[in-house]
């Protein structure tokens, strides 16, 4: 048996969920990396499956221009596997005989051993013709970018001038970064202890509380994960506490709280009282683990932010943190299977939710107050739209005016872009009440 062949098979059994069955990357991967002892056969399966479903439209194109006849349905693990391939050859740019004698023995391990010959065929036909092959995808908008054509119009139509640099950005991967508990230490003495530990970062300006690491790697193996030193977050995500303005004593709600990375945030900023909510109970364990390894305490309650008179004890709020339920087009980079699951029918129940949760919660917060909404998407039905029928429906909200570093004026808000200033997509307004 060729060496690396049955985790090329375990690849491809994933992938094919993730592409074909909608099954969520991150789930999958979790699932299929349970049983592997060696951490460089997981990195290099994390690596397989992320690539894979970043480059799924093309890859996947590619393999429907080489072959003589579509695959049977039942072959689709057969059809993943030539994306796995591909990915290794043309992204990973893993030894090309190896990556062959993997595959075709990957084929016999997936019950396919009468294609295994189509699968050397079809590797090696793509070593040889990868030039004009790449050329002929790159004519198809839908092949060239990776992503579903809804998408790509509607990037086009909300973002004409940035567009062709947020469909590049959507295909990098994205950095490690962390978030630093100002609670248990400082930036600078992690920073050091990394150091000591030869794990390189970067301390970013404009995030107070944030490393980026230099290479992505197992973060429960960094020095100071135990002690609760560090969370992972994105820098985007991060300044969502710098429009929150906390102090001690305000009392605070964070609407849509799982996995609780917001929530944390506040409280390692400031000594609030705070009400983690989410409509979903079973990810409010997540959420307590998180804040227990952080030592950070609050009311953590499952409940739908839409409907408040079921949870809600009649105290006002100081302020409210609504990261919406959104379409995650903003994340692509660290989400890849986004373009793969999302739908352009998904964006008006979206917006239709992202409303009422706006409706439902502004009655909550204190005159004088502070809203913040967030979504980490890049679409305007979900973001300018959204606020700007808000602001139209209560005269007792405006928009606060937010700096330039949040990104490119966006209606009431703001939009960072993919990859600006090395962070995810991601939308910021922030609403003030008067009355």
């Amino acid at each position: 048996m060729s060496d690396g062949a049955p985790l090329r098979a375990h690849a491809a059994r994933a992938l094919a969920r993730i592409a074909l069955d909608g099954v969520s990357l991150r789930t999958e991967l979790a699932a299929a990396s349970s049983g592997i002892a060696d951490p460089r056969d997981r990195a290099l399966l994390a690596a397989m499956l992320f690539e894979s479903a970043r480059g799924w439209l093309r890859w996947d194109a590619a393999a429907a221009a080489l072959l003589d006849k579509p695959l049977p349905p039942r072959a689709r693990e057969l059809r993943a596997l030539l994306v796995v391939g591909f990915v290794q050859l043309a992204v990973l740019d893993l030894p090309a005989y190896a990556v062959v004698a993997a595959c075709v023995e990957a084929a016999r391990l997936l019950g396919q051993p009468r294609h295994a010959g189509l699968v050397n065929a079809i590797l090696r036909r793509f070593l040889r013709e990868r030039a004009a092959l790449e050329a002929r995808l790159d004519r198809d908008p839908v092949s060239r970018h990776a992503h579903p054509r809804w998408l790509i119009d509607a990037i086009a139509a909300d973002w004409p001038e940035q567009a062709e640099a947020i469909l590049a950005a959507n295909n990098r991967q994205a950095a490690l970064t962390l978030r630093v508990n100002r609670r248990r230490t400082e930036r600078a003495a992690l920073l050091a202890r990394f150091e000591d530990a030869g794990v390189a970062a970067q301390a970013p300006e404009g995030l107070p509380d944030a490393l980026v690491l230099e290479h992505s790697q197992d973060v429960t193996r960094l020095p100071g994960y135990s002690e609760g030193w560090f969370s992972v977050q994105d820098g985007a995500a991060q300044r969502v506490a710098d429009l929150l303005e906390l102090r001690d004593g305000l009392r605070v709600l964070d609407a849509c709280a799982a996995p609780g990375g917001k929530a944390a945030h506040a409280l390692e900023r400031a000594d609030v009282a705070l009400l983690a909510l989410d409509r979903d109970a079973a990810r409010l364990p997540r959420i307590d683990e998180n804040l227990r390894r952080l030592g950070l305490g609050a009311s953590v309650r499952a409940g739908d932010a839409a409907q408040p008179e079921r949870w809600w004890d009649g105290q006002a709020f100081d302020r409210i943190l609504i990261d919406a339920p959104c379409s995650a087009t903003g994340i692509v980079r660290r989400q890849p299977d986004v373009k793969l699951h999302r739908r352009a029918a998904d964006l008006a129940p979206l917006a239709a939710t992202q409303r009422r949760l706006l409706d439902a919660l502004w009655p909550l917060l204190a005159p004088g107050g502070r809203l913040v909404y967030a979504t980490c998407s890049l679409l305007r039905i979900e973001n300018q739209a959204v606020l700007a029928q808000f602001l139209d429906a209560h005269d007792n909200a405006s928009a606060s005016p937010l700096p330039d570093r949040f990104g490119l004026a966006a209606g009431a808000g703001r939009q960072n872009l993919p990859g600006e200033g090395g962070m995810d997509g991601f939308y910021y307004a922030v609403l003030d009440k008067s009355r």
